[in-house]
């Protein structure tokens, strides 16, 4: 089997695309973040009160790395991070009202390059990948 053709090889060449794509539109649209950044702000804005912990479980990040995606988002003035009233050593994340006024702007961005990523396929192609992934991925 061609390396070329394996599974692998080929997920990280559309994570590469899907990458670029992200922050070409999103740069020229005027935001800078990255797609994790992205996915974060979304999770906070869906679970508002979670923690680092369970958002990096909610975007299938890695929890030893989210604190540096949330301290960036923070310092950007998107998320504010509280300490729990339940566990003092957890921190509740909220997106403060810069946060939603971004991710409301963001929104129609993201939804508009998603066709971009696979601009090579059909509209059935394009939905016979989408569920196979999903399925690939367990959801």
């Amino acid at each position: 089997m061609d390396s070329l053709d394996m599974a692998g090889h080929l997920i990280r060449r559309l994570h590469q695309q899907s990458t670029q794509v992200f922050v070409q539109r999103t740069q020229a649209a005027g935001f800078d973040l990255t797609p994790i950044q992205f996915a974060a702000l979304d999770a906070i804005a869906s679970h508002p009160g979670t923690d680092q912990a369970t958002v990096a479980e909610l975007i299938a990040y890695d929890r030893a790395t989210i604190g540096g995606v949330i301290e960036r988002l923070e310092q950007k003035g998107w998320v504010a991070r509280v300490v729990s009233e339940r566990d003092r050593r957890a921190r509740e994340l909220s997106l403060t009202a810069e946060g939603q006024r971004i991710l409301k702007a963001l929104v129609p961005v993201v939804r508009g390059l998603q066709d971009e990523i696979l601009s090579s396929l059909g509209d059935a192609d394009r939905n016979r990948f989408l569920k196979l992934a999903r399925q690939a991925v367990g959801q």
